[in-house]
């Protein structure tokens, strides 16, 4: 099954150029478990080979993770939070999932938001607890928009360099995610090092001095 979907999302990306760019990089930032890997690389391969244009391909990306996650939140800022751990389980969002995106946005903030955006997992749940929590609109938007710019653009330039090398990638959808994720796990490990430091900044910054 997994298959089949990963073999159609592939030809949607194919098939429709920049609207499938933007269609399945916004369900891929509500509730829907579309891996970024499927969609990115592939269409800033054909871009290289003059069928859409790279910026276009970033640009579009983009475009859809801000209104995947803008609808995201939206929708759990108006059901709350009770009715997303009680239906969330049918979209595979489990309530210990919800809690550990609420307590990231809730001890992170903005910073939380876009350290997300760079990482596996929490990446398409982190909207939902942002509008639980009713973080400001205006921050939540510069947050994604900055870290979804950036995830598109680092999966465009491995997309780009991973197929040109090996075209034949194209022919197994899960050949090319592991590729791909291989390629990324560097760009990952710095993200995750860099959230561990700046969680540590933080608790030094609001630790309290000792009283005697």
């Amino acid at each position: 099954m997994l298959h089949s979907l990963l073999k159609t999302w592939f030809h949607w990306v194919e098939a429709w150029g920049y609207l499938g760019v933007f269609l399945l990089m916004a369900l891929e930032s509500s509730i829907v478990p579309i891996p970024s890997e499927i969609v990115m690389p592939p269409a800033a391969y054909w871009a290289a080979q003059g069928r859409m244009t790279l910026w276009g391909v970033i640009l579009a990306g983009t475009a859809g993770s801000y209104a995947g996650s803008a609808i995201s939140y939206w929708v759990a800022q108006w059901v709350g939070l009770p009715v997303v751990n009680k239906f969330g389980k049918y979209v595979l969002i489990g309530p210990d999932k919800v809690e550990m995106a609420k307590s990231w946005v809730e001890r992170y903030g903005v910073m939380g938001i876009f350290l997300a955006r760079l990482l596996p997992v929490v990446r398409h749940l982190i909207s939902i607890p942002a509008g639980i929590l009713k973080m400001r609109f205006g921050s939540f938007s510069a947050a994604t928009l900055t870290g979804a710019f950036l995830w598109c653009t680092v999966l465009s330039w491995f997309g780009q360099k991973v197929l040109g090398e090996a075209p034949q990638l194209l022919d197994s959808p899960e050949a090319m995610v592991a590729a791909i994720k291989a390629k990324l796990l560097w760009f990952v490990l710095g993200a995750v090092g860099f959230g561990v430091l700046y969680a540590v900044m933080m608790w030094f910054r609001n630790a309290k001095p000792r009283t005697a």
